[in-house]
């Protein structure tokens, strides 16, 4: 039942990722030209996500587990270091070159885009080398 569960919120979250065009670099990247041709319509997508995320990581940090049984496993580090900061410089160069962020990336490679499915493949080694890495460090 918890995969059935986690399956229905993935599909959830990747339909709401494309009606709010977070899977167009195009519309990611026009949001992102602060000094060119800005489009600031991703911010009410953003807005939206919050609202609704905000409420229910407030409600999450009172319970033990989920609506499913699991144990929650919410971060709870406060700490700001090298690797948090080299991560989210990676993530945002990402973003910005390529139009594209982990989440919306999976679900466009799903539609068969080839830009998509390069940009997945890339991250997915960045991942495997990180752990690989991380484990030596």
């Amino acid at each position: 039942m918890d995969k059935i569960i986690a399956l229905l919120a993935g599909v959830i979250f990747g339909v709401g990722l494309i009606i709010g065009q977070m899977v167009n670099p195009a519309k990611v990247i026009a949001f992102l030209d602060l000094a060119g041709a800005w489009n600031p319509s991703l911010a009410l997508v953003m807005a939206g996500a919050i609202a609704v995320a905000l409420p229910a990581f407030q409600l999450a940090k009172h319970k033990k587990n989920s609506m499913c049984g699991m144990e929650m496993q919410l971060p709870t580090s406060k700490v700001i270091d090298s690797r948090l900061i080299v991560g989210s410089i990676a993530f945002g160069a990402g973003w910005g070159l390529a139009g594209f962020c982990p989440a919306p990336a999976i679900v466009t490679a799903a539609t068969g885009q080839w830009q998509a499915i390069v940009f997945s493949l890339a991250m997915m080694t960045g991942f495997y080398l990180f752990a690989v890495i991380d484990k030596r460090v």
